[in-house]
């Protein structure tokens, strides 16, 4: 049996998984969860995951959340090598702080303007915000400096997770390519792999929100 993947179309966290999924060959049965009729607050969602959040991952009774956890998850059980996620503690280490450096920062920063927009309390992004993003692309442009890849010289899930995240950033505050070439090519490598084939149909559904969202402000 497939795992369940509940989702929602757009998410940049939901995205990483699905391109996670994709890497490794793997099927995934997709649960789509209307947030807009609160079907994330359902008794039956609130059972199988308290924090009402997506993705969730429901693999034959056994169901968490987070992306960075559901990847970690995926590629230990289904990946064919640890390539993308290394075992070697070195490899391992960078690969999870770009985890963290995507959940604690970049991710905290696309909340900090998604949410002002849903919430219809902003109608342009914060200069401090505008400020704050690209100080998270410049240590990006500094992480890929003589690197191919986020964590080093091979795809890791590290770039799965960061990518969907930025490609999403970019729709708020660009990045420019010609201050931050390193992670203009960066992007470019990545949506060009075959892992990331049906992104962008994702990230046009994320844009497709917002831009609905700002037409009604």
């Amino acid at each position: 049996m497939a795992p369940k993947l509940y989702m929602f179309d757009g998410s940049p966290a939901v995205r990483a998984v699905l391109i996670t999924a994709k890497a490794l060959g793997i099927e995934l049965d997709l649960h789509r969860i209307d947030y807009l009729k609160q079907e994330h607050l359902s008794p039956e969602f609130l059972k199988l995951n308290p924090q009402h959040t997506v993705p969730t991952l429901d693999d034959n009774g056994f169901a968490f959340w987070d992306s960075h956890a559901i990847n970690v998850y995926l590629v230990t059980k289904y990946g064919k090598d640890d390539s993308l996620y290394p075992k070697d503690f070195f490899n391992r280490s960078v690969v999870d702080q770009r985890l963290h450096f995507d959940s604690g920062v970049a991710y905290t920063l696309l909340a900090a303007v998604d949410l002002p927009y849903f919430r219809k309390e902003i109608t342009e992004v914060p200069n401090h915000l505008i400020q704050e993003i690209n100080g998270a692309y410049q240590i990006l442009e500094k992480f890929l400096e003589g690197h191919q890849w986020i964590a080093g010289d091979t795809v890791t899930i590290a770039d799965f997770s960061l990518v969907p995240t930025i490609t999403s950033l970019d729709y708020h505050v660009k990045v420019d390519p010609k201050i931050y070439p390193n992670v203009t090519g960066w992007l470019e490598r990545a949506q060009a792999l075959s892992c990331f084939s049906s992104d962008r149909e994702q990230l046009q559904a994320f844009v497709n929100f917002f831009n609905h969202l700002k037409s009604s402000l």
